[in-house]
């Protein structure tokens, strides 16, 4: 048994660095996590983020019992189909995955809030992140703006897309564009809106593929009414519980009517010229947005890395691979990034390794699987594809269409897709 004590630094309050602060503190190791926000409660509440079966997986793994309750309790009702949709809303393939369901759902911030549960004293606020120095003995020191230094033994970069513990770390890696913007919002769900959607489309994930490579998602996040339990929360101070319609529209902006990242645009505006020919239910849907919750993602992706020296320092989630929210993967990368280092580093304290080789075990998987996803994820979004020109992308366009119908109608193929679609979320 290793007696040393192992200190890690974690950078970045987001759900990766929450899920693997919990993963250690289970473990016995001694972790602290620096956020740049100045309170629990900084930022906007931000798009739903959904939990796949390998995300599930990773918090079962990191997170105490009553924590995962809490996100349990706090997740909208499990969406029951997966559907394909044309912008006319003609169903091209819908698949029922039953009691399975397309995952969890939260909005970001009361994910965070979930997740800071349980680590009070331990995650530190108005930290912003200067750089790291390595010092004598192995350990590492993290200086912030503020002057304060936090020495460890491992720093763990999980400060996002533009993580800073990247550039020093790696500063050979690149971020790039894929020129596809988004502009995402929610909708409040009551006896109005509700009657704009089909049944499948209330109780699903609809995906909506149309011309010009533009497309759309469509999710209805509906909540139960609290449990006793769940009346307390625990410690946490922002709870959304309302029940919405989450939507967004994206294209390459070389097919916007105007670039959506200038500034002062009307987001909204740019939505109704991209969907004019799309069904009325749909347009009216997106009129009936709340105009402060919309929210512009310039849709970026890292480029793969090769394996780098290692070293008192690493890296997981989008501080690494970067991905398009092309399989929504992104999180749940992160959460498997999470789990895997957890499992690593309590080795360490097992004395079953050392923190270079469980550093290094943890760096080599996480380069095979989340560059594999971040080239997965990127097929589904980058302007160069054919479904982005004029005559090329409708012919491509109805090409996928009709092979989606033809597996909505044959029996044998759908059960092939749910059967393959269930894994992913079991």
């Amino acid at each position: 048994m290793n007696t040393k004590p192992l200190r890690v630094a974690i950078i970045g309050a987001g759900t990766g660095g929450l899920c693997l602060a919990h993963g250690l503190h289970r473990r016995g190791i001694e972790v602290n996590v620096f956020e740049r926000d100045r309170t629990r409660v900084d930022g906007p509440p931000g798009y739903r983020i959904g939990i796949d079966g390998i995300g599930m997986k990773a918090l079962r793994e990191c997170l105490p019992e009553n924590v995962m309750d809490f996100f349990n309790a706090a997740c909208a009702r499990t969406p029951r189909y997966l559907n394909y949709m044309t912008e006319c809303l003609k169903e091209t393939l819908s698949v029922d995955l039953g009691d399975v369901g397309v995952g969890r759902s939260a909005t970001r911030l009361t994910l965070r809030q979930v997740m800071m549960s349980g680590l009070e004293g331990k995650v530190h606020f108005d930290k912003r992140f200067i750089r790291y120095t390595e010092r004598g003995g192995g350990t590492v020191a993290a200086h912030f703006a503020d002057g304060s230094i936090a020495e460890a033994d491992l720093i763990v970069g999980a400060d996002g897309a533009n993580s800073r513990v990247r550039s020093q770390l790696l500063p050979h890696a690149q971020i790039e564009e894929t020129g596809i913007v988004g502009i995402a919002g929610t909708t409040p769900l009551d006896a109005r809106t509700r009657e704009l959607l089909p049944a499948k489309i209330l109780n699903g994930i609809t995906l909506v593929l149309a011309p010009k490579g533009f497309g759309g998602v469509v999710h209805a996040l509906s909540f139960d009414e609290p449990r006793d339990t769940d009346s307390q929360w625990s410690g946490m101070q922002y709870v959304d519980r309302r029940d919405v319609i989450t939507w967004a529209v994206w294209g390459a902006v070389s097919n916007w009517s105007a670039d959506p990242l200038m500034p002062d645009i009307d987001h909204l505006a740019l939505v109704r010229d991209a969907t004019r020919n799309w069904h009325p239910r749909l347009k009216s849907l997106y009129a009936a947005a709340d105009p402060d919750s919309l929210f512009i993602g310039n849709i970026r992706t890292s480029a793969p890395v090769t394996a780098w020296k290692t070293g008192p320092v690493t890296v997981l989630g989008d501080a690494i691979h970067l991905m398009t929210p092309g399989g929504g993967a992104g999180a749940n990368t992160a959460l498997r990034d999470a789990a895997l280092l957890s499992h690593e580093l309590g080795s360490v304290v097992r004395g079953h390794a050392t923190l270079g080789t469980a550093v290094a075990a943890y760096e080599h998987q996480m380069r095979q699987y989340g560059f594999d996803a971040v080239l997965k994820s990127r097929e589904r979004y980058d302007d160069r594809s054919l479904l982005h020109r004029p005559v090329a992308g409708r012919a491509m366009l109805g090409f996928v269409r009709s092979t989606m119908r033809v597996v909505n109608a044959v029996p044998f193929l759908k059960q092939q897709v749910v059967t393959a679609t269930r894994r992913e979320f079991e």
